[in-house]
């Protein structure tokens, strides 16, 4: 982020491809595995001009370091938006710090302790979002009395079941 500083639009160019998982190929064009995502969608979806995705694109590509970081992304499935449909439990927690060391740790053992499977986890890097979350997708209901713990943390700022 700190080589678009400069610029407002490109740190958001930047932050949908990092978000969604896309990568960057030799020929500057944003893709999904092998697929290409036209730059006039990711500048709709983000309201800037199209040419300010090329110039973002050409600007990794012409930086050694920032080639080999988006040449090699790779989106992950999330069962977020899959949790109600699958019968599954989602819960996000808010953190204070999210650089606080131990936080999934903390939460996860929590919630293994119980005996409750734990499906997939989910952080949010506090580079990319202004209010990290740690997403935890559970195959059963989460018990209230583990709610209040988890809500009890000391890094905790607040938990939502979605």
């Amino acid at each position: 982020m700190e080589k678009f500083a400069d610029s407002p639009s490109q740190q958001a160019v930047i932050r949908l491809i990092l978000e969604r998982g896309f990568s960057v190929n030799d020929e500057g064009r944003v893709v999904s595995g092998g697929i290409e995502i036209p730059n006039t969608g990711i500048a709709r979806e983000i309201d800037v001009d199209r040419r300010v995705v090329d110039a973002t694109t050409d600007a990794i590509l012409a930086d050694d370091q920032l080639r080999r970081i988006f040449q090699n992304i790779s989106a992950i499935p999330s069962l977020m938006d899959l949790a109600p449909v699958l019968d599954l439990t989602a819960l996000a927690i808010t953190v204070r710090d999210a650089e606080e060391s131990g936080i999934v740790a903390t939460v996860t053992s929590a919630i293994a302790d119980r005996g409750i499977s734990i499906r997939q986890t989910i952080s949010e890097d506090p580079e990319f979002t202004d209010e990290p979350k740690l997403y935890v997708i559970t195959d059963g209901e989460i018990p209230g009395d583990l709610l209040n713990e988890i809500r009890g943390m000391a890094f905790v700022h607040k938990i939502e079941l979605r």
